[in-house]
């Protein structure tokens, strides 16, 4: 199992507390987790990848193992922690401002 940690806003619309589990066939990449988090929560399609690009949004960042991977390639392997389930994937939303 995978665990995926929401931000708030993205909890409320999905209708969930606390982190999320998912099955996640190996090899375990970002696209994989965000396929399968779309899958049961379709609520999220759009939220996190635009919906014809699938590219990320640009205030959406992905951390795993306290490493930011919101520009590595989506199809790259996650850290073998995150893979396993015993480290959260986490869906951050970046903050900007001046």
């Amino acid at each position: 199992m995978i665990r995926v940690e929401l931000p708030s806003h993205l909890r409320t619309l999905a209708r969930v507390t606390g982190e999320v589990q998912l099955e996640v066939p190996a090899p375990v990449t970002q696209r994989s987790i965000l396929d399968a988090l779309e899958a049961k929560y379709p609520t999220l399609c759009g939220t996190i990848r635009d919906h014809a690009t699938k590219q990320r949004r640009p205030f959406i960042r992905f951390f795993a193992c306290s490493e930011d991977f919101s520009h590595e390639s989506i199809d790259a392997p996650v850290p073998d922690p995150v893979a396993r389930g015993v480290e959260p994937f986490l869906v951050v939303g970046a903050i900007a401002g001046g």
